[in-house]
């Protein structure tokens, strides 16, 4: 009795289960009908989770709802609906407390959420969005920023209480910059993305959607001129004049420039070195602290000789600081602190600030992480290559920000390249070169037509001052066509066999027929003196590694000697780590960009 009892409820509950599964479909007090499927257990939840649509009322109403309930239930069973009726909000709140980025980004993308994504889908169930409602957002973000409803309305200086004055004014829509809504575009397709591996939703509709174009970089780097300007200015104060250097010829971001410590600093020489381990940014809590660096990868740039002899300048001004104070320098402070014994770093907001009214006061239009692409378009104008320019930089990919950011300074070096190689490229032949040509190896019909005549020339069998027979004789002494034979003149006449005559041309009167004299030839080109050489580094084993553009001259070896460290130090870490005793295991192979195909000078020390 107990078990067929308990088999009696089982088949209720089944019978119970695909009831709903095949949906019901019911008429509301309006006409309308309603479809109700169920689609299983809400994850977010925890209750029945249903689809429902809704026909309008009409004389097909009832077959436009049959039509959606099987439609519901076909996407039920291949599992193509949402599983969950939880919202954009919901989503967004999910994905950003498993967000595993920076504390500064993930702050930057909550305000996007709360500001711009929240108001206008937040409230939308994951299902519903779609391309079309995508597109209108972006649409919308690039109005106006304020998302204004276009009535008439005053800006106000604060949203507090306050006399209004010259500060407030009728509102002018102002869009979000193609960047900004491209950030909201990344957050949504993050979220959406988790969303489909939750099987919250089946497709993401990111994919289909189109955001603005990525904006063209424009750098817009100081000016050499410029930038001498703001070293001179800086200098006032050697320390503030020391820090700025130090941006202009390493590239840092400004986290990392604040983040230098003593200890990671070698100024030996030999191999002046800075390592890169740490940045300054803010926390959760918005601290600032010490924190990884962007590409979570640490990174060494070599030092110029006049770099290491500020940086040591510095040093000794900080250590006698410290002394007049009875403090000591820590080994690991940091090295543009703004406390005598080095125990704090610079703040920088604070770097930011003191360098805008700097480049204020000189009337530049300039702000400190320019000097990032000052240091970048230097390097690259100077014939580095892109490789080891976006390794100073710390871009990831390989070079490819540091390609699509620099683009302009790529094509003047490769212009550069382009003029070098055509400064070592044979001369080209001149006009009379094909007409020699064809004298002395007749290829076409009509170079064969002439080459004959002109040997009845040489023997005498057409004397000087004859007339040549006509082109239709011609013709049809040598089959060939009219057009051919008037060819076979024109040739004639390039050689100096034949001249212009009345009607008809003349055999040339004095020895004409011999082989015209060769042309001058062209004064050949002094090849300059390069400064930039394409060097390929050999190692151990013959291991070539991949060729550079680097600038240098042979009246100064000492400047391949330095690139040699340099290239071998970047491509072959493991064996260059300790002093310059395997310097003799390498050696430069070196080619004048503009002497292309010569035999490269082997350089070994």
């Amino acid at each position: 009795m107990v078990r067929a009892g308990y088999a009696q409820g089982m088949a209720r509950s089944s019978d119970a289960v695909k009831r709903r599964a095949k949906g019901s479909i019911e008429t509301l007090p309006s006409g309308a009908l309603r479809i109700s499927v169920y689609a299983g257990i809400d994850p977010i939840n925890g209750r029945r989770h249903y689809l429902r649509e809704t026909v309008e009322p009409g004389p097909r109403a009832a077959r436009e709802a049959e039509a959606a309930r099987t439609r519901l239930v076909s996407q039920v069973a291949e599992r193509r609906n949402p599983r969950t009726s939880a919202t954009v909000d919901q989503l967004l709140g999910r994905y950003l407390d498993q967000f595993d980025g920076a504390p500064n980004t993930l702050t930057l993308y909550r305000g996007y959420v709360r500001n711009h994504i929240a108001p206008f889908l937040g409230h939308l169930k994951v299902g519903q969005v779609d391309a079309e409602i995508l597109d209108s957002f972006y649409a919308e973000l690039r109005r106006c920023r304020a998302h204004c409803a276009s009535r008439r309305q005053i800006d106000h200086r604060t949203a507090g209480s306050h006399e209004c004055d010259e500060r407030c004014g009728p509102h002018r829509c102002r869009p979000l910059s193609p960047t900004t809504v491209r950030h909201m575009h990344f957050i949504l397709s993050g979220a959406f993305k988790r969303a489909v591996r939750w099987r919250w939703v089946s497709v993401s509709p990111i994919g289909q959607a189109e955001p603005p174009a990525m904006p063209k970089p424009n750098p817009e780097p100081p000016s050499p001129a410029e930038a001498a300007r703001i070293l001179s200015e800086a200098w006032r104060d050697p320390s503030w004049g020391a820090l700025l250097w130090v941006a202009m010829t390493t590239g840092v971001r400004r986290g990392e420039l604040c983040a230098i410590r003593w200890s990671s600093v070698g100024l030996d020489p030999a191999r002046p070195v800075m390592w890169l381990r740490r940045a300054i940014r803010k926390d959760a809590d918005g601290r600032l602290v010490e924190a990884e660096l962007k590409t979570h990868q640490q990174r060494r740039i070599a030092l110029d000789a006049e770099t290491v002899a500020v940086l040591v300048e510095h040093r000794t001004r900080c250590e006698q600081d410290a002394a007049a104070l009875g403090l000591e320098l820590r080994p690991d402070a940091f090295v543009f602190s703004p406390s005598p014994d080095g125990s704090e770093f610079p703040k920088p907001d604070s770097v930011t600030q003191r360098y805008e009214r700097l480049a204020a006061r000189l009337g530049i239009h300039t702000t400190i992480h320019k000097l990032r692409h000052y240091s970048a378009t230097e390097l690259i104008s100077g014939g580095v290559d892109i490789r080891t320019v976006a390794g100073r930089l710390g871009h990831g990919g390989g070079g490819t920000t540091t390609l699509r950011t620099y683009t302009a300074w790529v094509s003047e070096a490769d212009q550069r390249a382009a003029v070098g190689i055509g400064a070592g490229m044979p001369a080209r032949p001149g006009p009379g070169d094909e007409a020699r040509r064809a004298r002395a190896d007749p290829r076409h019909p009509y170079e064969k037509v002439a080459a004959v005549i002109a040997d009845r020339v040489n023997r005498g069998e057409l004397a000087a001052g004859q007339a040549l027979p006509t082109a239709a004789e011609l013709a049809e002494t040598h089959e060939v066509a009219l057009s051919t034979a008037r060819r076979a003149v024109v040739l004639l006449k390039s050689w100096g066999v034949v001249v212009d005559g009345t009607p008809r041309p003349l055999v040339a009167a004095s020895g004409a027929s011999a082989a015209p004299e060769p042309a001058a030839p062209a004064p050949s080109r002094a090849v300059p003196t390069s400064e930039y050489w394409a060097v390929t580094l050999r190692g151990p084993g013959g291991r070539r590694f991949p060729q550079r553009i680097v600038a240098a001259s042979l009246a100064d070896p000492g400047g391949f000697r330095g690139h040699l460290l340099a290239i071998a130090r970047i491509e072959d870490p493991e064996n260059t780590d300790v002093g310059e005793d395997w310097i003799g295991n390498y050696e430069i192979e070196a080619v004048p960009i503009d002497a292309a195909g010569k035999q490269p000078i082997v350089l070994r020390w």
